[in-house]
């Protein structure tokens, strides 16, 4: 029994040992960071939820974290009141831009947000 335990053993540390990728004196740069094709999503149940939720401010501070002409997207949820059926209504803005035209997109962003707004007081 000794015998069989101690070729599972050597049978397993063998497979856990030349499994391993070696990289043959190659390093990897891991602090480099690139962001491409950034989408974000914001569902909100209210005004007041836009209101805390995101400023043009925060999405501004994403921009400058993206390369160059990357495409960008911002979708804002809006869950509505409940209907006979007993699902939420919702309605969906979306809109879409490049990185290398950052004033345009956060132009659009802050009237997507006043829209939203507007949505939820009527």
């Amino acid at each position: 029994m000794f015998k069989k335990m101690f070729t599972y053993l050597a049978l397993t540390f063998a497979t856990v040992a030349f499994s391993q990728n070696k990289l043959h004196g190659k390093t990897s740069n891991l602090s480099h960071t690139k962001i491409s094709n950034l989408e974000v999503v914001v569902t909100v149940d209210s005004a007041k939820d836009i209101e805390n939720t995101f400023k043009v401010e925060d999405i501004e501070e994403i921009l400058n974290e993206t390369n160059e002409n990357e495409i960008i997207s911002f979708s804002l949820i809006c869950n509505g009141s409940i209907m006979s059926n007993g699902e939420k209504t919702k309605m969906t803005y979306k809109i879409e831009g490049n990185s290398s035209e950052p004033e345009e997109f956060l132009s659009l962003v802050s009237k997507l947000r006043a829209s939203a707004i507007k949505y939820y007081e009527n």
